[in-house]
């Protein structure tokens, strides 16, 4: 399947850099372990292309009634590349970014090859105006992070809960200093079409609008340091970072706005009625002499029209059942409550990283987040171990082991009711190119 794409990406990224390189006076900055290839041209333009592979490991075990014995599941779970451009006279960017591996952190097989694809214009040397398709500002503080930059070996189920992860649409940010102190603000806004990643298909409902402000009362981390999770810098001086999201989507057609078209409502016209979906995020990072933490807290709520009469079925036909009535069932297939996220972790001297996650998802009364086989599992609690044998993520290995509570009701991967809790095992190794 992902041949096509691979022989794409390939031919995409070689005609560039072949142009680059044909051009007149390039400077080959040659290819740095974990950062890839770069070719410039000083003052004209820039390339690099990257990539990083991910194979892993993932093993469950039920502490109660379920499948017996571990469960093991070997997979690639990310193999991505990324082309990079930047013409600083014309004070413009871009991004390709692909994933290979047939995975996919939307659980759209439909959408899991292209990642990123957007031009940026910088009109002064901290404002910048992207239009394409990109990770979206208003998710949690996680999603700044890139995958072979995380902390653990998967992202916290705040992130699964509640993210959209990728939109379509226009995309400002902005830095700003405050006076001739080292306070910074971040601002970011955020225009969508709503519908996630790789929208083919009809549009439905309305545009998502959203903002963030991040502060930075002691200056700009080192290197990069606040789109990484673990300060592999060790950090000098502490560097905080606090931020504050909300984003509203007028008409959904998925359980949080990741898909286009999966859950559809109509009136008594066959026309299309919708829910809206809003999102309020808090969440901030902390480093300082290895040492790290991250917190998150994400609450979403929704406005169900008073005029929904019909829903489409999977198969295209219509129904006007609605178990408990309509305002329930639709919030029910919606993704609506609380969740939080901390994790902490200190990197010692030999690049060894010691991490500890807790993650609580609290749902609604009518919310998907009480559905059994996916969650209505309360709480996860986390210990990581990761190895860095570059500093700058070019190879590492890690190691967690995750305990899950889970509440009455909760069903295993086979949708059979289960009556303990879970034990989850992954490691996972990251080589970067």
């Amino acid at each position: 399947m992902a041949q096509p794409h691979m022989r794409t990406f390939v031919a995409i990224s070689f005609l560039l850099l072949s142009n680059v390189a044909s051009a007149e006076n390039p400077r080959v900055h040659g290819y740095r372990f974990g950062d890839g290839l770069t070719v410039s041209r000083e003052g004209r333009y820039r390339l690099n292309l990257s990539g990083y592979v991910q194979p892993s490991l993932e093993v469950q075990d039920y502490l109660g009634s379920g499948p017996e014995g571990l469960n093991p599941r070997f997979r690639l779970r990310r193999l991505r590349l990324r082309l990079v451009g930047d013409a600083p006279q014309q004070k413009l960017s871009f991004r390709l970014h692909v994933d290979l591996s047939g995975s996919s952190e939307v659980g759209d097989e439909a959408s899991n090859f292209l990642l990123d694809a957007f031009v940026a214009f910088r009109p002064t040397r901290t404002l910048r105006i992207v239009f394409g398709q990109r990770t979206t500002y208003t998710d949690n503080r996680e999603l700044f992070i890139r995958s072979h930059a995380l902390q653990f070996v998967e992202r916290s189920r705040v992130t699964s809960a509640f993210s959209a992860i990728r939109e379509v649409g226009l995309f400002v940010d902005d830095r700003i200093r405050i006076g001739e102190t080292s306070h910074y603000l971040r601002p970011y806004l955020v225009i969508t079409n709503g519908d996630g990643p790789n929208t083919f298909s009809a549009d439905h409902g309305g545009l998502k609008f959203g903002g963030r402000v991040d502060y930075l009362p002691f200056g700009l981390f080192y290197d990069r340091g606040q789109f990484r999770e673990v300060d592999l810098v060790r950090e000098l001086v502490p560097r905080l970072v606090v931020g504050v999201a909300y984003s509203y989507n007028f008409g959904v057609s998925s359980r949080r706005g990741r898909g286009s078209g999966e859950i559809i409502y109509l009136n008594d016209q066959g026309e299309e009625s919708l829910p809206d979906f809003g999102k309020f995020g808090l969440d901030f990072m902390f480093k300082y002499r290895g040492f790290s933490i991250l917190g998150e807290f994400n609450w979403t709520h929704a406005r169900v029209p008073d005029d929904i009469t019909q829903r489409v079925r999977n198969d295209g036909s219509i129904a006007t059942t609605f178990t408990g009535g309509v305002d329930a069932f639709v919030r029910g297939r919606m993704m609506l409550g609380r969740g939080y996220n901390l994790q902490l972790g200190y990197i010692f001297d030999s690049d060894t990283s010691v991490d500890l996650r807790y993650t609580h998802l609290d749902a609604d009364e009518n919310s998907f987040l009480n559905n059994g086989t996916f969650y209505n599992r309360p709480n996860y609690y986390t210990l990581g171990l990761s190895q860095y044998f570059t500093n700058r993520y070019g190879f590492k290995v890690q190691a967690s082991l995750t305990f899950v509570d889970t509440n009455p009701g909760t069903n295993d991967f086979f949708s059979q009711p289960t009556d303990g809790d879970e034990l989850i095992g992954r490691f996972m190794s990251t080589l970067a190119f």
